[in-house]
């Protein structure tokens, strides 16, 4: 019998089957009136989840090319610019900074915690002229939320903007982008969005788009800028990703079916059920602030966490390790987008397992009985 393989990796995650479906549907051509009503729902629908009235672009890329649109189409060579930096993706936006000759100033922080919002107040009041602020709206790589309100209430009343990195958090942690006063917000498609990877989103503020006008850093594809004109047409700059796009049209179907507050609140219920089996586990968690997006757990001492997932990948179950400080000392699992609370006792199962055969004491069944009963706590 074929094994059956389950991923509860924090990205890309199981994609439903009328999701896939839609995917394989006949292509049609992104230059006629046949793709018209599809760009324009799907556009609608990323403003549900943005929470925003603001127009989203479209690109077809990774959430990573979507980010590099944010900061090249806003920024100008030398301008500075704050890089909030508490864990490795955290540090993508600096290194994209630095890549496009932008002063930065990377401000590193204690990895497992949020970042202090004050850190922005005081560079703000040194540093007024600093054009933008970036951070993550989850830090994936340890698990923990950040306090993406608290910053915007410093960054809404200035001329600095604030981009988020929403790749792995959107449509998992509350995010109300125009509410809070976020100005760009990047997101890829293969997360909580529940599709296949190869799409990019930006949203973008009035505030926003005023330094999108004054631009001079180097861009061609990544261009917001053309993306916004194009969009006034209801179209892309570029052959869009069409499969994609029907796919996304689902998606976003069931999102709003749903409700965008719902979904997270299911998130948030699925990733503290999880964290209550790990405490049973007798194993500890990573991060000071958890997020819903996913679940950082260190490894007793003695036990490489990249046993741990190269156990969990011999039964056909995919999660992730710890990168750059944590590789080896932490592994991390999601119940991300298109998961239930059966599918939280799947992975907690398959976790004990594996950490019994390595030789770590706890009571067999804990994990899942925790996550059990916490359920039937908080129905």
């Amino acid at each position: 019998m074929t094994r059956r393989n389950y991923i509860f990796a924090p990205g890309p995650v199981t994609v439903p089957p009328q999701v896939l479906a839609a995917t394989a549907k006949p292509i049609i051509h992104h230059r006629s009136a046949d793709f018209d009503p599809l760009f324009a729902k799907v556009c609608e629908g990323l403003k549900y989840v943005f929470q925003t009235k603001n127009p989203v672009v479209t690109f077809a890329s990774s959430g990573t090319g979507a980010m590099e649109a944010a900061v090249v189409s806003t920024a100008s060579p030398g301008e500075r610019v704050v890089s909030l930096e508490a864990g490795k993706f955290g540090e993508r936006w600096g290194d994209i900074a630095k890549a496009y000759g932008l002063a930065v100033e990377r401000k590193q922080c204690e990895w497992g915690r949020s970042v202090d919002p004050q850190i922005v107040a005081d560079e703000l009041k040194q540093h007024p002229e600093t054009k933008a602020i970036y951070m993550e709206l989850c830090e994936t790589s340890t698990a923990t939320l950040e306090n993406v309100k608290g910053v915007a209430e410093i960054t809404r009343n200035t001329d600095t903007l604030l981009a988020v990195d929403a790749v792995s958090g959107l449509c998992a942690e509350e995010l109300r982008m125009d509410e809070w006063g976020v100005d760009l917000v990047a997101a890829g498609s293969q997360k909580a969005l529940m599709l296949t990877p190869g799409l990019g989103f930006v949203a973008v503020s009035e505030k926003a788009r005023q330094a999108i006008a004054k631009s001079t850093a180097p861009k061609f594809y990544f261009s917001i800028g053309k993306a916004l004109k194009e969009l006034e047409k209801n179209t892309t700059p570029f052959t869009p990703a069409v499969s994609l796009l029907f796919g996304l049209e689902v998606a976003l179907d069931m999102i709003r079916e749903e409700g965008i507050e719902n979904v997270w609140k299911r998130h948030a219920r699925l990733a503290a059920a999880a964290r209550s089996a790990v405490k049973a586990m007798n194993l500890e968690l990573f991060s000071q602030n958890p997020a819903s997006t996913c679940t950082a757990v260190k490894t007793p001492e003695g036990i490489d966490s990249g046993k741990v997932v190269k156990g969990l990948k011999e039964m056909g179950i995919t999660i992730a390790g710890g990168q750059g400080q944590l590789k080896g000392k932490i592994f991390r699992f999601a119940t991300l987008g298109w998961y239930n609370e059966y599918d939280v006792l799947t992975i907690i199962a398959a976790v004990e397992k594996v950490m019994q055969k390595l030789g770590h004491k706890f009571e067999s069944g804990a994990g899942v009985s925790a996550a059990m009963a916490f359920f039937e706590a908080n129905a």
